[in-house]
């Protein structure tokens, strides 16, 4: 039976909950112990699959298919635990699993109210697969006193309440902010966030303390008695200059230590930090530096492509090599010539995304890349732009283009060499979608596998012929026009195992030019670099050597 931690935050938002329950996951796996992570968020939407990335950052895809938040992508970073559908719920998902439970008569004929039916609900969805693991932690999204987040604190307390005494603790994460007119830390907005949280019935067992200066020992004395917690139980949550120090930091701090005191386990077994401080020594001795721009359409928020910054991360880790990655608006690229801009660069990344906007200077960045000899790496929508790229200008299909972008009238104006996917193989089945279905979780979603060319420079990289990563799109590429572009130099080097869909598409006579139609991004742990950013930054770094 699984102990359970609850990590709440209070007083502000986007004090690192994600990644203290991440660092926590990855410290109690350092004790030996098996950990899963999950996500309650209290926001309406029944996943964030349908939400802008400037909403709401990036968007997770596990394995099973499931679109969630990014922190899931912190959780198997740190902890190498695959994420399943289970590890990621919404208050909408909630309120719709109820709803359609009430439509069928499950309730019979009961009054259906947030306490019991919806607390149950919520309930239900924590005590999933307790039994797998040692620990299982649990971050809750927002603040203590966010109206939208009452039924999920109300339920976590009924949960505690429900187990054996010692089974589940409270972790709680708040800020300490430092008034500078007057030179001191101030402790009173995290009394007020445990008093709000005590209020609603739960009392913190350990709490986080996010400050930007040291907490000299008076204040750590005077929260612990304002706040009913032991001394040895608030944790300095000091800025760090990265995420991945977080683990090492954490532990200084005594966090696994004050985790496992709450539960009783004593003696606690002893950490192997070795993997963390083989992280940290590649990050902090790097032996060069190579610059990649990554040309995409949501550059303003960084979140928006978090697994992409950290896999580059990952990939220089790999390499020894500390990796400069630079955010360019492909809109730019529409109005102007991208050499200007792109020069310098040792290579060049175009993401997925959604929409027209900006396609055609991604289209413009990967000819500059092909033209140039520059290593590319085109990622979902990345790779279409690179075969629609190709198809102008090596096949001499002018009017190359995507039904993304006009489906109605796409063979009347441009020839559709990226299509609508309107029938896949998932599994032993058959899925089935069409122009008129809701946009959430109708795309081709999770993990597929791929065949790879022999002797290809993929299976190169990858070391194997058939790989199996995750997907998040709707349309694809054209394997009519394959012959076309093959002839041209563009290979297609990873396919889907029934043939139909192109996975890989890369350059035999260029430095380094592939496109991948999934995620590569998502797998990448700092402790295991996905072999394609690994390699990706290796090729850099030989054109930094030439320059």
């Amino acid at each position: 039976m699984a102990r359970y931690v609850f990590i709440t935050g209070g007083v502000v938002s986007s004090l690192g909950k994600g990644l203290a329950s991440a660092a926590l996951g990855a410290l109690l796996q350092a004790r030996g112990f098996s950990v899963r992570l999950r996500k309650l968020d209290p926001y309406l939407n029944v996943d964030p699959g349908t939400m802008s990335p400037f909403e709401h950052g990036e968007v997770f895809v596990t394995d099973d298919g499931a679109e969630t938040d990014l922190d899931l992508g912190h959780y198997e970073r740190f902890t190498g635990v695959s994420a399943r559908k289970t590890d990621s719920v919404s208050s909408g998902r909630i309120y719709s699993n109820v709803l359609e439970k009430e439509r069928r008569g499950d309730y019979l004929g009961k009054t259906i109210q947030v306490i019991p039916h919806v607390t149950n609900e919520i309930k239900d969805f924590l005590a999933v697969g307790e039994d797998e693991v040692d620990f299982m932690l649990c971050e809750i999204g927002g603040t203590v006193g966010d109206i939208e987040g009452l039924p999920f604190f109300e339920a976590i307390r009924q949960f505690a309440q429900d187990k054996p005494r010692g089974q589940c603790i409270f972790v709680h994460l708040t800020l300490l902010p430092y008034v500078t007119a007057s030179g001191e830390l101030k402790t009173k907005p995290t009394q007020h966030s445990v008093k709000e949280l005590r209020s609603i019935g739960i009392a913190p067992d350990v709490l986080l303390l996010r400050s930007e200066h040291p907490i000299p020992d008076k204040e750590r004395e005077k929260i612990a008695l304002f706040c009913n917690v032991r001394k040895e139980a608030v944790i300095a949550a000091p800025d760090l200059k990265t995420i991945y120090e977080a683990p090492l930091a954490y532990h200084r701090e005594g966090f696994d230590q004050a985790v496992l005191d709450a539960f009783g386990i004593s003696p606690s077994p002893k950490p192997n930090l070795a993997r963390w401080e083989d992280v940290m020594d590649r990050l902090t001795h790097a032996e060069g530096e190579v610059r990649v721009a990554i040309v995409g359409k949501y550059t303003q928020l960084e979140d928006a492509y978090k697994s992409i910054a950290e896999a580059l991360t990952h990939g220089g880790m790999a390499n020894r090599t500390r990796v400069k990655a630079e955010w360019i608006d492909a809109e730019i690229f529409e109005r102007e010539d991208p050499s200007p801009y792109l020069q310098g660069f040792h290579a060049i990344l175009v993401p997925g995304g959604f929409g027209e906007r900006g396609t055609e200077g991604k289209i413009r960045a990967a000819q500059y890349a092909r033209e140039k000899g520059i290593p590319y790496l085109g990622i979902c929508l990345g790779m279409q732009m690179a075969v629609i790229e190709a198809a102008r200008n090596l096949a001499h299909l002018t009017d190359a283009g995507s039904e993304e972008f006009d489906h109605e009238a796409g063979k009347k104006r441009f020839t559709p060499v990226v299509y609508h996917l309107k029938e896949w193989v998932q599994g032993n089945h058959v899925v089935e979608r069409k122009h008129s279905d809701d946009k959430g979780g109708t795309m081709r979603l999770g993990a597929y596998t791929a065949a790879l060319t022999p002797g290809s420079r993929v299976a190169e990289v990858y070391g194997a012929v058939e790989i199996e990563e995750r997907h998040r799109h709707r349309y694809e590429v054209d394997i009519k026009y394959r012959e076309q572009l093959e002839t041209c130099g563009l290979s297609f080097s990873g396919m889907s195992p029934d043939g139909r869909l192109p996975e890989i598409v890369e350059i035999k006579d260029h430095p380094w030019f592939i496109g991948v139609q999934f995620h590569p991004e998502l797998k990448s742990k700092p402790f295991a670099p996905h072999p394609l950013f690994a390699d990706f930054v290796r090729a850099a770094v030989e054109v930094s050597r030439l320059v």
